[in-house]
């Protein structure tokens, strides 16, 4: 059996908003937009030129799912880059906000943590390179 992830949901409280952050802002593509009668809008965006769609749900977040701190190991989708410094800069220069200013090296790589305009805590890694054996 292959499964494959289709689907993410992130709870927005402006669709539109939402769609224009993710687009406008991180580059995504809008991939489908319709409303059935009497069904809430059907609104995803994704990265260009990948099959993983985020649905942008209209709502608010609900208490049992507290947002924790980015950095934090929590509730918040990374988002794999192969330069995130220049990646950030380039966001920056959008508007977008990084926590502690910027990227940051780790153990793991190269991390900037921010969140979209709804507070859902959003991440740029690049992953460090195996070391060599």
């Amino acid at each position: 059996m292959i499964l494959k992830t289709a689907h993410v949901p992130i709870v927005v409280r402006d669709q539109e908003a939402a769609l224009k952050f993710y687009t406008e802002i991180l580059g995504f593509e809008k991939r489908q937009d319709y409303q059935l009668p009497g069904q809430p809008r059907w609104l995803t965006v994704a990265p260009k030129g990948q099959e993983l769609e985020f649905i942008l749900v209209p709502g608010e977040h609900a208490a049992s799912h507290p947002k924790p701190d980015a950095d934090s190991g929590g509730n918040h989708t990374v988002f794999l880059t192969d330069d995130c410094k220049k990646d950030v800069e380039r966001l920056k220069a959008r508007g977008v906000r990084f926590k502690g200013g910027g990227a940051v090296d780790a153990p793991w790589g190269t991390a900037a943590y921010f969140t979209d305009p709804d507070g859902n805590h959003l991440t740029l890694l690049q992953p460090r390179a195996p070391a060599s054996t």
